[in-house]
């Protein structure tokens, strides 16, 4: 048992240090790449140094376009899929998504409702320093992770499978809202509610980088300190509960952070869709299902599938971008797939 224990931890450690050294790679091959290329030490001074690169012609598309658009793109897919992590353990199910609890269907609704209906709270917008589509974002996921709860909640406590189906309820609701807003939009609003629910890093700046640092923190300090809670969880509430976890404080716990912290990223980027399921199922398959290393893991493997996926948005149709929620698909699905096959073949070995 302690060599079995010992091969887990070296292994865990292994993909861990793995998922450093590529974020790293492609977080420099993101900086350097684009319609126009920028020499490593070009973007090392004009970065670091302040006397080597103030003056440096790259210096803007560095510093206000390509570095906010990565960091970015780093903080988005950590937290969706370290939320993820936290669903599946709550849920108890490796297909679990942040999207079950319906922050992600409300978000949809909140943002095509201000692209169709937002002109008077212009206004707001202005005085906020956020775009409309950001806050009507914002406020149609806190507003379905409410209803979702309090659906789920009553004198005994949260239900999961109760929560699971609110989700679902409000989350069709959520749809029919954003098809509504949809039929009566002109064909510059529906546009920009299509490009928006395909998710996108676009309008990267550092206001957002800065609020979604902040929700990266909150996830990162909170959803870590939960995983023993989680593992406990796998066994069933009862049992969770005898081994001394407070489930009802980590079912609340665990929905406020994950509704905050996919708010936000919906909010700055659109719907990103596979990265809260994905990454956190197949670094499961790969290192096991403890959380105290599923969580850290997952938290690498987000920002690395979104920071090569938007890479790739920019580049396969340049000048043109795909949106980056199409191409986290597209990398994410045959990877899933092919872990998905392996695995069916190692169990039935």
């Amino acid at each position: 048992m302690p060599a079995l224990i010992g091969h887990r931890r070296a292994s865990v450690s292994a993909v861990i240090t793995g998922l450093t050294l590529t974020l790293l790679a492609a977080s420099i091959y993101a900086l350097l790449q684009g319609p126009i290329t920028i020499a490593p030490q070009t973007a090392f001074d004009t970065i670091f140094r302040y006397d080597g690169g103030v003056d440096s012609p790259h210096k803007a598309i560095l510093t206000e376009i390509r570095l906010p658009r990565l960091l970015l793109a780093m903080l988005v897919g950590a937290v969706l899929a370290v939320c993820g992590t936290a669903m599946q353990g709550l849920f108890r199910n490796a297909l679990a998504d942040p999207s079950l609890i319906g922050v992600t269907s409300g978000a949809s609704a909140g943002a095509a409702c201000m692209i169709v209906l937002g002109s008077p709270w212009s206004l707001l917008s202005s005085q906020l320093g956020l775009p409309l589509v950001t806050i009507g974002a914002a406020l149609g996921g806190f507003i379905s992770v409410v209803l979702v709860y309090r659906l789920a909640t009553n004198d005994r406590g949260t239900a999961v499978a109760t929560m699971l189906l609110a989700g679902i309820a409000i989350g069709a609701i959520a749809a029919a809202l954003s098809n509504l807003f949809s039929y009566f939009a002109d064909h510059d609003m529906l546009r920009r509610i299509s490009l928006w629910q395909m998710g996108s890093l676009e309008g990267a700046n550092w206001p957002r980088v800065l609020v979604m640092a902040v929700f990266a923190v909150l996830s990162a300090i909170v959803l870590p300190r939960q995983a023993q809670a989680f593992n406990a969880l796998l066994l069933g509430e009862s049992e969770a509960r005898h081994l001394g976890i407070d489930v009802e404080r980590l079912k609340r716990r665990t929905v406020i952070v994950v509704a905050a912290g996919v708010g936000a990223a919906v909010a700055v980027a659109g719907v990103i869709a596979f990265v809260g399921l994905a990454v956190p199922h197949m670094l499961r398959l790969l290192i096991g299902p403890d959380n105290r290393a599923l969580i850290p893991a997952s938290f690498l493997g987000g920002a690395l599938l979104v920071v090569v996926a938007d890479t790739l948005a920019r580049q396969l149709v340049a000048p043109a971008e795909l949106p980056t929620g199409i191409v986290t698909a597209l990398i994410g699905a045959p990877v899933f797939f092919s872990l998905l096959l392996h695995e069916r073949r190692r169990i039935a070995s």
